[in-house]
């Protein structure tokens, strides 16, 4: 694969990967627990965040455009205007900020770890008051409901893509090397 196709063709799959992980979902009430971080770290982890924000992006267009890559096989604007709409800018911005901080300081552990506890933070600004505001909840209820139950899961999601993005890393220079 030529090196200029490499990031488009990641960007492509990442945002595909994104639609396939929301499908690995446990239905908790209007959030569904997910594994769509997962793909949302390893994006900003190996693309950057140019491109990783980029993969986020194209994610949540194509669930806006109808295409039911949302859990549940949700899509359309319905669904990204509902209650976890927000979550899905979440992915978005947490895409960038992850891959900024990486791009800037490096893909080590000592720095991976708190970059994807930030990543985390990113997904829950849009994605709480969003909550809040599309299904009426308090700020008391919304936290002890749909926040804290979720923290350890995406820890433990943290935590894998922290081990697994350098190794896949230094793999993906070595290709675009080639």
């Amino acid at each position: 694969m030529r090196n200029s196709l490499i990031h488009p063709v990641l960007c492509a799959l990442f945002a595909a990967l994104s639609a396939a992980l929301s499908q690995a979902s446990l239905p908790l009430g209007l959030v569904p627990a997910v594994l769509t971080q997962i793909s949302v770290f390893l994006a900003a982890g190996l693309l950057g965040w140019k491109w990783g924000t980029l993969s986020q992006a194209l994610f949540a267009a194509m669930g806006a455009a109808g295409l039911p890559v949302f859990a549940g096989f949700r899509g359309g604007l319905g669904a990204l205007l509902g209650p976890t709409g927000g979550f899905v800018w979440g992915y978005v911005l947490s895409a960038l900020a992850v891959g900024l901080l990486l791009d800037k300081l490096g893909r080590s552990y000592r720095v991976l770890v708190p970059a994807l506890l930030l990543g985390i933070i990113a997904v829950y600004l849009p994605g709480v008051p969003w909550l809040m505001h599309a299904a009426g909840l308090g700020l008391r209820f919304t936290l002890v409901t749909y926040v804290l139950p979720y923290l350890p899961g995406d820890i433990a999601k943290a935590a894998l893509c922290a081990a697994a993005v350098p190794r896949l890393h230094r793999a993906l220079q070595k290709i675009k090397s080639q």
